[in-house]
């Protein structure tokens, strides 16, 4: 797992070639938005059982056909663990928005997920519904509290909806 002062590092020193003025560039920004991106982690870590339950219920309203009979959100079970799923997204997202760095999603998150879903027959656009609900979430909470700019939000629940949506189910 990295994040960007470590991976930028790795990057420049596989090419052996001193920081030059982008990754000067990259660290600032990194660094500029850190207390943002810990307020934000706080909130979310806060928040995450009201997020995920809020997020489950606006999804629901817009896919009902998922708590259906026959429906992959239909049952407790099923149910339960498409919310399970929902909280994995965004605690590993808050960890991304953390390290400024998606590495983490990769490995804690989405190896062997196509597969999982595939095999499960798990339906791929409510699942990036649900992310989508949960960022735009997430971002309101951090315009709520006043945090301007909060485009490193959407790095991590668009690069897990981004991965999970080329699978072809």
């Amino acid at each position: 797992m990295r994040d960007t002062v470590t991976s930028l590092i790795s990057n420049y020193d596989g090419a052996g070639r001193y920081l030059d003025r982008d990754a000067m560039e990259s660290l600032k920004s990194y660094f500029t938005s850190g207390m943002d991106r810990v307020k934000v982690a706080t909130m979310i870590s806060a928040n995450a059982a009201g997020i995920v339950r809020a997020a489950g219920t606006r999804l629901f309203e817009q896919v009902p056909e998922l708590i259906r009979p026959g429906g992959n959100a239909y049952t407790t079970r099923r149910y339960a663990a498409c919310l399970r799923d929902m909280d994995y997204y965004l605690r590993y997202s808050s960890y991304a928005m953390i390290a400024g760095n998606d590495d983490v999603l990769t490995e804690r998150v989405l190896q062997g997920l196509r597969e999982t879903y595939n095999s499960l027959g798990v339906p791929i656009a409510p699942t990036v519904i649900g992310i989508q609900i949960m960022k735009d979430m997430v971002k309101g909470m951090a315009a709520d509290a006043g945090i301007e700019n909060a485009a490193f939000i959407d790095q991590p629940f668009d690069y897990i909806t981004r991965e999970v949506s080329e699978v072809s189910i």
